[in-house]
């Protein structure tokens, strides 16, 4: 027995339409991403303009807090190169180094050797893991940041305790070293005050020390009359007559020898974001390759043995361990067959109340009895392999002594 089948032809190149049509989803996607990042960008390029600038009155700038250091009898003077706030260390002077993380690691390591024993003010805002280590030495950041941004000082320092509730929520650290701990999330400080243990107050100053700040909130223009953020800022800024507000700029140029690499001036996050990117170039790639084209049909006939057929599909039975399916599939061809041959309409050959009795009157022996033959041709599903082939063997048997004259 063969089986033929001729298939129609169909082109392997996809048109220019085709392909159009597959890919429109993707390009209007790309597009509408990218008109999202140049607004996003724009928003946030006039939103963070002068960030931490006291000469900027933008949301984000600090021109607020110098303005009330300022009737508070207290210059303000910005300086963006290492040399100039190295020089301005002093015991009158508070020296504010805006974004700790920008420096190199000499040049850190510099700024330290200044202000140590200088009997000044130093307040770090915001630094990182690396460059507290380095500005102040003896102090750690945590990775895990603060989950709240209002905090309560929880501390003994008078200008905490002033102050009360301040956005000081950010960076967390802990050190070993004889500190005011304020403001805590979890255990850890968002607020350090280290004593420099080199210097002593005298009756014109107080003694030098370290500030580390977890946060930038309370100097930005827009949150500076929430809580108790504008009594904090003045009480950390204030302390010194003079205060010197240290931005790094592109002008301060690093030492040749301590150029940064490539990788340095990547964002920290860089490497968690070529992961995600990663795994989700992996994912697209997955969901693609399970399917790569609508299938090329040729034109050919095709001729299968009804052997082969048979073969395949008990394979793919066997392989899918789908003996129910392989069951009913027996029986119902075997029912189908019979039914003629002991008188019934092929339309009633799945009812046992037509066939069984149909079946049992033409049949003689162990085969005739109506138990048995309901059993065989409508009961349960075999529980292994071996009791499939048993059941295949009983219906072809059943089926010979039916058509034996």
């Amino acid at each position: 027995m063969t089986t033929e089948a001729t298939l129609p032809t169909t082109a392997a190149s996809p048109t220019a339409r085709q392909v159009w049509t597959r890919a429109r989803g993707i390009a209007l996607a790309l597009v509408l991403l990218l008109v999202g990042a140049v607004a996003i960008a724009v928003v946030r390029s006039d939103a963070r303009h002068g960030e931490l600038d006291p000469r900027s009155a933008d949301p984000y700038g600090s021109r607020a807090v110098a303005e009330l250091l300022a009737d508070r009898g207290v210059s303000t003077r910005v300086v963006t190169t290492l040399d100039e706030a190295r020089a301005a260390a002093g015991p009158d002077t508070t020296l504010l180094v805006a974004v700790p993380d920008l420096l190199t690691e000499r040049q850190q390591t510099g700024l330290h050797s200044a202000t140590s024993g200088s009997g000044g003010r130093t307040v770090l805002i915001a630094p990182g893991g690396a460059a507290v280590e380095r500005l102040a030495p003896g102090v750690t950041a945590d990775p895990a940041l603060s989950v709240d941004s209002t905090l309560v000082p929880a501390c003994d320092l008078p200008a905490a305790r002033r102050a009360g509730n301040a956005d000081t929520g950010g960076i967390r650290y802990s050190t070993h070293l004889e500190a005011d701990a304020c403001y805590p999330s979890r255990r850890l400080a968002t607020l350090l005050r280290i004593p420099d243990p080199s210097t002593k107050a005298s009756a014109e100053a107080a003694p030098g020390d370290t500030v580390v700040l977890g946060a930038r909130d309370i100097l930005f223009n827009n949150h500076l009359d929430e809580h108790g953020n504008a009594s904090l800022a003045l009480q950390l800024l204030g302390s010194r007559d003079h205060l010197v507000w240290y931005l790094p700029s592109l002008s301060d140029l690093p030492d040749p020898d301590d150029e940064r690499g490539f990788f340095d001036l990547l964002p920290s996050g860089w490497l968690w974001g070529a992961l995600q990117l990663l795994i989700a170039a992996a994912l697209a790639a997955l969901w693609r390759a399970r399917r790569l084209g609508p299938l090329v049909p040729e034109k050919l006939p095709v001729a299968i043995r009804a052997s082969e057929t048979v073969e395949g599909r008990a394979r793919l039975y066997r392989k899918a361990n789908a003996r129910e399916r392989a069951a009913t599939a027996l029986r119902s061809a075997t029912r189908t067959r019979l039914a003629p041959l002991v008188g019934v309409p092929v339309a009633q050959a799945d009812s046992p109340e037509s066939l069984l009795p149909a079946l049992s009157a033409h049949l003689h022996g162990a085969h005739g009895d109506g138990q048995t033959l309901h059993t065989l041709l409508f009961g349960p599903p075999p529980g292994d392999d071996a009791a499939l082939i048993a059941l295949a063997d009983q219906l072809d048997a059943l089926e010979r002594e039916v058509r034996r004259p």
